[in-house]
């Protein structure tokens, strides 16, 4: 790979011949070109070099980039572009690739939004790619419609692979499509990769932005993180899939495999074939509703959180636990509109039946109060080893068990290809929900895990409040650590406490209770959770 400077009329290299350009978003360009020694037609794309792989050896960033596009060639024949050069200009880079059928989804998307179902065969195509990528390990990373190229009868190439080298890169073109955990430059997974395609689909169908590019890097990633998103008004049944990617938490976006059946299932429908059913997968159910937050696993009773493509690949630490269902045992309770109670600065043990299962709680209150609300939950010291009679036990197909109020299921799973699973547990007309989650793809603290999703709960539009400190506990023996937290969800005020804890290097189990704040301190749902936490059982343990 060579240094080169090069304008517009100069051969790239001493060699690439630029003829027209084709695409332009920020920090990347798009032409057409000749190859002037073997006079082959080439694409040749300049993208601005991230400042880590300025560090990094030249050859090895050509190297990296030629084999991701050679292995994903092998496994998605003629939908990933063919790269013959990679050549380094300051701070930029050369990717010189065969030309792709079609053009630009840039272009297309120049000339106005398109229908649902080209919008849903598109994006069907570009998943199949990132699927295939993912299970060879590899991310993209930088996905954005300048990077699909598009066929006049749908099919697609993607190209870009390889340019940001480790996930944990922060993308520096594009940014408008970036995902919030690179906006934080936290880099990412396949979980960016998804967020990326429900931004490129939602451009689709309603011809705009999701979040539209503010002039340069930071303004842009701000206004990524922070901003929210309207709801799509032309998506069709392709709306709730859509929303399922765009959700701010990584551990709470569709997963792979259940955006492929509700792309096919629209497909289909518009097929007219009557074997399938035309209806909106039931798991993106009450998608429309306003965002709740997600953390470890948190399934706000009115709308489902999905595992996303990080609990499929599990990509934010301990938020990945949030996937696995995050345990997060909430405070005690807040009652009045939305109050802001005061939190116990030193919560004491709960005693427990068994000494390995440390639970904080607070000093018991004698008033229902907002000033004598504690930041964590108050089991019932009367309760015995055996669960109030209005309770049973469930035993999950998952493996793990734990007592339920009688009248209780499930109420909505996901699982996920590294079998990671997150079961939401329910009653019809009951406004209260225990999520479950099991991830395989957690890192070793699980406090800095509810950090990160105390960081990205800020971000989100739910008046989120923190009560209280992160705690780490010993739970049943194992490392954990509980958060709890207000948040709105539609017009009730909501109350959450969370528990995560590891039952090995990188897998883990989440509980997260969570019922209208006004009713958290009632000696009902104390009594819930307490028995949650004694009875609980995971699959692996």
């Amino acid at each position: 790979m060579v240094k080169v400077q090069v304008s517009t009329d100069e051969l790239v290299a001493g060699r690439y011949r630029l003829l027209e350009g084709v695409q332009h978003e920020e920090g990347r360009e798009g032409w057409h070109g000749q190859d002037v020694e073997s006079e082959r037609p080439v694409t040749l794309t300049r993208s601005r070099l991230p400042a880590h792989l300025r560090e990094e050896a030249e050859l090895r960033t050509a190297v990296r980039i030629t084999r991701e596009s050679e292995a994903l060639g092998l496994v998605c024949p003629g939908r990933v572009s063919v790269v013959f050069d990679v050549v380094e200009d300051k701070d930029f880079l050369w990717t010189v690739t065969a030309r792709p059928e079609g053009v630009p989804l840039s272009v297309l998307l120049g000339h106005g939004p398109v229908d649902y179902v080209r919008a849903a065969r598109i994006g069907l195509g570009v998943l199949d790619v990132l699927g295939a990528a993912h299970q060879e390990g590899i991310t993209h990373g930088d996905l954005s419609p300048g990077q699909v190229w598009v066929e006049e009868q749908g099919g697609v190439t993607v190209a870009g692979f390889g340019l940001m080298g480790a996930s944990a890169s922060p993308r520096v073109t594009a940014p408008s499509y970036a995902s919030p955990e690179q906006a934080r430059g936290e880099g990412g997974g396949p979980a960016t990769d998804l967020w990326a395609l429900g931004a490129i689909m939602y451009e689709m169908v309603e011809g705009r932005p999701a979040i539209r590019d503010r002039g340069g890097l930071e303004a842009t990633f701000r206004a990524v993180e922070r901003l929210p998103i309207r709801a799509p008004l032309s998506a069709g049944p392709l709306s709730p899939a859509i929303q399922g990617l765009l959700r701010r938490d990584p551990v709470e976006r569709v997963p792979e495999s259940v955006v492929r059946e509700a792309l096919t299932r629209i497909l289909k429908a518009e097929l007219d074939d009557d074997s399938m059913p035309t209806e909106t997968l039931p798991i993106f159910r009450d998608l429309d509703a306003p965002p709740t937050r997600r953390v470890w696993g948190k399934v706000p009773l009115s709308r489902p959180v999905l595992l996303g493509g990080a609990l499929a690949v599990t990509v934010v630490c301990f938020a990945g636990l949030t996937a696995a269902g995050g345990l997060s045992e909430r405070g005690t309770s807040a009652s009045g509109p939305a109050p802001s109670p005061r939190v116990s600065a030193t919560p004491s043990p709960t005693p427990s039946a068994s000494p390995s299962n440390t639970v904080p709680q607070q000093a018991p209150s004698t008033s229902p109060s907002p000033s004598s609300s504690s930041a964590s939950p108050s089991p019932s010291h009367t309760l015995t080893e055996d669960p109030p009679t209005s309770f049973f036990r469930y035993t999950a197909p998952q493996g793990f068990s734990v007592e339920l109020p009688k009248g209780w299921k499930p109420l909505r799973t996901e699982n996920s290809a590294d079998g990671s699973y997150r079961v939401t547990l329910g009653a019809s007309g009951d406004p209260r929900t225990l999520v479950v989650t099991y991830s395989t793809q957690l890192t070793s603290d699980p406090v800095a895990v509810w950090r990160e999703v105390d960081t990205s709960l800020r971000g989100d539009s739910i008046a989120y409040e923190r009560l209280g400190d992160i705690r780490a506990v010993t739970y049943q023996g194992y490392k954990g650590a509980d958060m709890e937290w207000l948040s709105t969800n539609g017009q009730v005020r909501e109350r959450t406490f969370g528990r995560g804890y590891l039952i090995g290097d990188h897998e883990g189990f989440s509980l997260r209770w969570t019922t209208p704040a006004a009713d958290w301190d009632t000696t009902a749902n104390r009594a819930a959770l307490a028995t949650f936490l004694r009875t609980f059982k995971g699959g692996s343990q």
